[in-house]
């Protein structure tokens, strides 16, 4: 489904991204993970249009992205959330979900937005105010929710668990699987923490300085001395 070859992104003198080639199958849920800075959000951002990639190729079921904007990415099927939650200040959530839906769909449908709200257990906040009368929690639902909202094929998480509770992640884990299933999704995950990664996730993928240093089952890639040495320092650990 989406397929990355040789991409690479600089930031004048610094590269965060050199040289990735990476493959997502329809209906793989794949972690991405390593250290902060080593490129995962960057690599989002590309895939979803924020900024074209400074060399390579992203394809996205089987046509070439090449420097389309981000909303006719999004009408093609790829969204995503945001590490922080980014309400539209003043609209209630059932709002948010319009604008979402009006910008990535291009189009409104109020039975696929009673259903979002429904699974992602906020049908009894949708006419509250987004910006200030939702639980962290709720708030990352809510992100969730928008990027549902635009109809995608391709979802990317950008750590929507980050910041929460064990077993508030958990809970939070089990609906995202509910939701995968629901709409068919492929899924592309950012999460630093590793249990929920090795739940959710048959595949990671590691980055670190910007390159990918292991592809594999949570369990092979977590045991691996590069990945280890890229979170401690420490081969042996």
């Amino acid at each position: 489904m989406l397929a990355l070859e040789s991409v690479s992104m600089n930031f004048g003198g610094v590269a965060a991204l050199s040289d990735v080639t990476l493959a997502v199958a329809e209906g793989e849920t794949l972690g991405l993970v390593g250290p902060n800075g080593a490129g995962k959000t960057t690599l989002f951002n590309l895939i979803s249009g924020v900024f074209p990639p400074s060399s390579g190729r992203i394809a996205f079921a089987g046509r070439p992205l090449g420097r389309a904007a981000n909303w006719k990415r999004a009408r093609q099927g790829i969204g995503r959330t945001f590490q922080i939650p980014q309400p539209l200040h003043e609209l209630t959530v059932r709002e948010n979900l319009t604008v979402a839906q009006r910008f990535g769909a291009g189009k409104r449908d109020e039975a696929r937005l009673d259903e979002i709200l429904e699974l992602l257990d906020l049908a009894d906040k949708q006419h509250v105010d987004a910006a200030h009368g939702l639980a962290l929690t709720e708030q990352k639902a809510l992100e969730v929710g928008k990027a549902l909202a635009v109809e995608p094929r391709l979802l990317m998480l950008d750590e929507v668990l980050g910041g929460l509770e064990t077993s508030a992640k958990r809970a939070f884990g089990g609906t995202l699987m509910t939701v995968k299933e629901r709409f068919g999704l492929t899924m592309i995950v950012i999460e630093h923490d590793i249990e929920t990664i090795r739940t959710l996730c048959p595949r990671a993928v590691v980055l670190n300085f910007g390159r990918i240093i292991a592809d594999g089952t949570p369990e092979a890639v977590f045991r691996d001395p590069e990945v280890v040495r890229s979170y401690t320092g420490d081969a042996a650990a």
